[in-house]
C-alpha cells in the first residue's frame, strides 16, 4: 500500500536524576558528596532511506519515545546517555510541525539527518552544591524534561519528470515502454492507483520519470485520486502533459489540455510556471482530432511530440528532447526550514485556586521544585520551604484568604498551613 501523508508524536528522552550520596570508605569517617550528574536523554532522530518508497509504516505506530538518561551513580559517576531513537523516512519527506504546519525539515539531498526532539539534560549530582558552609549537601537537580511535539510527514516524491494527464490517455504504457517500471495497465479509468516511478536511460545520462495517477476535475478539491497525487508534481523539474489525441474515447483533446491546466493552476500557481511538454498519444490511430490539437499546442507555445506509446512511434524524440532540457535546468528544488516559534514557559509562574476549602498551588514553577524535592530528606524539605517563602507563594495564600491549619496541595502532596 501506497502511504504519502501520516502524522505522529515524537518524545524525546528525560534527563536522568542527580544523586545524592556520600563517599563511604574504611578510615574516611566523613566522605564528603559524592552523587554523580544524572545522563541526558536520548533525541528523536530521523533519518532519510533511499531504499523506502512508502510511509505505510508510520500507520500502525503513531509514537516513537526515546529513553530517558539513567540517573547519576556514586563516586562521582555520571548517569548513561538515552539512546537516540532513529526514525527512518524515504528521501523526499517533509517534516512539519503539526501546530503551525511550518517546514521543519526536508529530507532531500544533503539533508539526511534531522533531530526533531532533543532529550533533556541530565540533573546536577550533589556533588555540585558543596560549599565551605555546606560540606554535606542533600540537594540534587531532577533532570530536564525532553522535548514533545506532533509531526506531520509528507512524502514528495523525487523525480525529475512527471507525466500528467487524465486517467486512461496512455501515461502508464508509455512509462513501461521507456523504463524497467511496469505498471498496471488496463483499458479503464484509474487503473494506476499509486505513483510509479521509472529510471530512463538516454545514451550516457539518466533521469527519474513519475507517473502520476489520472487527474480529473476537480482533482484540486479531492475530487478522484489527484488531491492525493497532486503533491508529487511539485519537485519535478519538467511536466509532460500526456493527452489522448485521437480522441477516441469521445473527448475532446483541446478541452482535456486546458482542464488539466486549470487543475495544476488551483492547486498551485507555481506548477505552470515550470517547462512543460505536451505528448500527443495515440496519433497511431487515424484522427482529424489530432492535427487540430497539434495546432492548437504550437500556437499556444508549448513543445508538441506527437508520439504512440503502444508502438513507441515518436517516443524516442521525445526522450531525446527531456535529457537536453534537463541538462540546463535546476536540480529538484529542497524546501527551505522555516523558523518555528518555540513556545515559552514561564517557570516562575503559579497558580492558586480554592476547591472545596483546600489550597491548590500549581503551574510550571511547582512542577519544576517538586521534580528536585526529596520529601524524605529535612534539608531538601528545608529548602522547599525557603524557595516557596521566596517566591511570594506564602504571601499569596495570605492574600487568599487562608488560616491556620487548612491544606494546601503542591502536586499531589498535602499540607496544613501553619504561620
Amino acid at each position: 500500500m501506497f502511504v504519502d501523508k501520516a502524522q505522529i508524536t515524537v518524545k524525546a528522552g528525560k534527563g536522568g536524576n542527580g544523586l545524592v550520596s556520600f563517599h563511604r570508605e574504611k578510615y574516611v569517617p566523613a566522605g564528603g558528596p559524592d552523587g554523580g550528574d544524572g545522563g541526558k536523554g536520548g533525541n528523536v532522530v530521523f533519518v532519510a532511506d533511499n531504499k523506502l518508497t512508502t510511509l505505510m509504516d508510520f500507520r500502525y505506530r503513531k509514537i516513537y519515545s526515546a529513553p530517558n538518561g539513567q540517573d547519576g551513580r556514586a563516586g562521582k559517576c555520571s548517569g548513561k546517555a538515552g539512546e537516540d531513537i532513529i526514525v527512518r523516512v524515504p528521501e523526499g519527506t517533509i517534516i512539519r510541525d503539526a501546530a503551525t504546519g511550518k517546514v521543519m525539515a526536508d529530507m532531500t539531498g544533503e539533508n539526511k539527518t534531522f533531530v526533531a526532539a532533543r532529550g533533556g539534560n541530565g540533573g546536577w549530582g550533589n556533588v555540585h552544591f558543596a560549599t565551605p558552609v555546606r560540606q554535606a549537601p542533600k540537594i540534587a537537580k531532577p533532570g530536564q524534561l525532553g522535548q514533545e511535539r506532533e509531526i506531520i510527514l509528507e512524502l514528495k516524491l523525487l523525480a525529475d519528470v512527471a507525466l500528467v494527464g487524465f486517467p486512461n490517455v496512455g501515461k502508464s504504457t508509455l512509462i513501461s515502454r521507456v523504463s524497467s517500471a511496469r505498471p498496471k495497465i488496463a483499458n479503464y479509468h484509474f487503473t494506476t492507483l499509486t505513483p510509479n516511478l521509472g529510471v530512463v536511460s538516454v545514451h550516457d545520462k539518466s533521469f527519474v520519470i513519475a507517473d502520476v495517477p489520472g487527474l480529473i476535475e476537480g482533482a484540486h478539491t479531492g475530487a478522484g485520486l489527484g488531491h492525493e497525487f497532486l503533491r508529487h508534481i511539485e519537485r519535478t523539474r519538467i511536466l509532460i502533459h500526456v493527452v489522448d489525441a485521437s480522441g477516441t474515447e469521445g473527448r475532446d483533446p483541446v478541452e482535456d489540455f486546458e482542464a488539466i491546466s486549470k487543475e495544476l493552476e488551483l492547486f498551485n500557481p507555481d506548477l505552470l510556471l515550470r517547462p512543460q511538454i505536451v505528448a500527443g498519444n495515440k496519433t497511431d490511430i487515424p484522427s482529424e482530432t489530432a492535427a487540430e490539437f497539434e495546432r492548437f499546442v504550437t500556437e499556444s507555445g508549448f513543445p508538441y511530440f506527437a508520439i504512440s506509446a503502444a508502438t513507441g512511434q515518436g517516443v524516442d524524440a521525445l526522450m531525446n528532447r527531456i535529457a537536453e532540457m534537463l541538462d540546463v535546468l535546476p536540480p529538484i528544488p529542497v524546501y527551505e526550514a522555516e523558523e518555528i516559534e518555540e513556545e515559552e514557559i514561564d517557570y516562575d509562574a503559579y497558580e492558586i485556586t480554592v476547591e472545596n476549602g483546600e489550597y491548590i498551588v500549581s503551574g510550571p514553577y511547582v512542577d519544576k521544585l517538586l521534580r528536585g524535592i526529596n520529601f524524605g530528606e529535612d534539608e531538601s524539605v528545608r529548602y522547599f520551604q525557603r524557595a516557596i517563602r521566596a517566591h511570594g507563594i506564602i504571601d499569596a495564600l495570605r492574600e487568599k484568604g487562608i488560616q491556620e491549619g487548612e491544606t494546601v496541595i503542591f502536586g499531589d502532596m498535602e499540607f496544613d498551613f501553619i504561620e
